[in-house]
């Protein structure tokens, strides 16, 4: 292993870091702009230009505001929390590839920070460790509503795991990898895994929504029935970085659903594309084209939020358990026939 690949990742890992800050900085200034236009207000407009600068001002305030740990609670824990679930929100990008190796120089600089074969495997195990920063959170809050919302949240999580990951199965019987790189190359041009797996994709994009306690299935905090959830106890900084990790997971969520099974950097005409501009501004572009995919789930997220109302709770597990489940099992059957079929023919 040289220095140069050394730093090369040391880079890349630093520029994904900043811009998965910046874009979860901005989605909270995005939200509250376009919750203004669907209910006909104007949302921030006094912080710099149009509100630009209102994420600064949040955060500024979050940091400066005084943080008051509870003298009941488990005051360790009280401040893992929420660590624990802004770490688990930033780690989860390591594996998505955000485009093809660009040509910078006389090297050749892969745009993935490793490439490990079991990438959807590391992508659902820090999902399922996420639920733990709040979890713990709740739980050393010494407080019941925010112990409530915490069982909530743990609840809903793994109830949503499970056909999230049977939605992945039947993705897996048709790419037959478990590299997220390769699953990307699979999709080359608009060969897109949307157009074989239909039905996958609505089961995975309704998990996604489960797994970022987003609107309708914000649950675990439920402010009208639990006095703020898990982090009713949080103040500060903290409180600020358990918002600041759900956008994460919001930017992450769309991330992964974009490279799955929109093609990721893939996109009609690339390769005509990257003739014309050559191996360091093509896939450049293909990058480009990534974060519009996920800039447009961003936006659907904050859409349906501000459209559909919170399910009841026992709505919600009736829809993960009886619904989503037996569909994510139909779909396996589904694949797995069409494809011994194809096979056979």
């Amino acid at each position: 292993m040289d220095i140069e690949f050394i730093i090369e990742k040391f880079i890349l890992i630093t520029i994904i870091f900043l811009v998965s800050l910046g874009v979860a900085a901005y989605s909270t200034l995005a939200e509250r702009k376009i919750a203004g236009y669907l209910q006909d207000r104007v949302g921030p407009s006094r912080a710099g230009w149009g509100g630009m600068f209102q994420p600064l001002a949040d955060g500024l305030k979050m940091f400066f505001k005084e943080e008051i740990i509870p003298a009941d609670s488990s005051k360790a824990l009280f401040i893992l929390g929420p660590s624990l679930a802004l770490l688990t929100a930033c780690i989860g990008s390591a594996v998505i590839p955000w485009g093809q190796s660009v040509l910078i120089g006389d090297r050749l600089v892969s745009l993935q920070v490793t490439d490990i074969n079991v990438g959807i495997l590391y992508i659902f195990g820090v999902v399922s460790l996420g639920v733990y920063g709040i979890m713990i959170g709740g739980w050393a809050s010494n407080n019941k509503f925010s112990l409530m919302g915490a069982v909530r949240a743990a609840s809903q999580s793994i109830s949503y795991e499970i056909p999230m990951g049977l939605s992945i199965i039947a993705l897996l019987l048709a790419t037959n990898t478990l590299s997220m790189k390769e699953i990307a190359e699979q999709q080359h041009g608009a060969n897109w895994n949307i157009l074989y797996q239909p039905l996958g994709f609505l089961i995975f994009l309704v998990c996604s929504f489960a797994e970022t306690n987003r609107t309708p299935f914000d649950l675990p905090e439920c402010e009208t029935e639990l006095v703020g959830g898990y982090h009713t106890e949080y103040s500060g900084f903290k409180m600020g970085a358990f918002m600041f990790a759900e956008y994460l997971n919001m930017f992450l969520a769309s991330a992964v659903m974009s490279t799955l099974y929109f093609g990721g950097y893939n996109y009609p005409g690339m390769d005509w594309v990257n003739e014309i501009t050559g191996p360091t501004v093509g896939p450049l572009i293909g990058m480009g084209v990534l974060f519009l995919k996920i800039f447009v789930f961003i936006f659907f997220f904050m859409w349906v939020r501000w459209t559909v109302p919170r399910f009841r709770y026992d709505q919600l597990m009736n829809l993960g358990w009886k619904i989503l489940i037996p569909l994510a099992i139909a779909n396996i059957v589904i694949t797995g026939i069409v494809i011994t079929f194809v096979d056979k023919l």
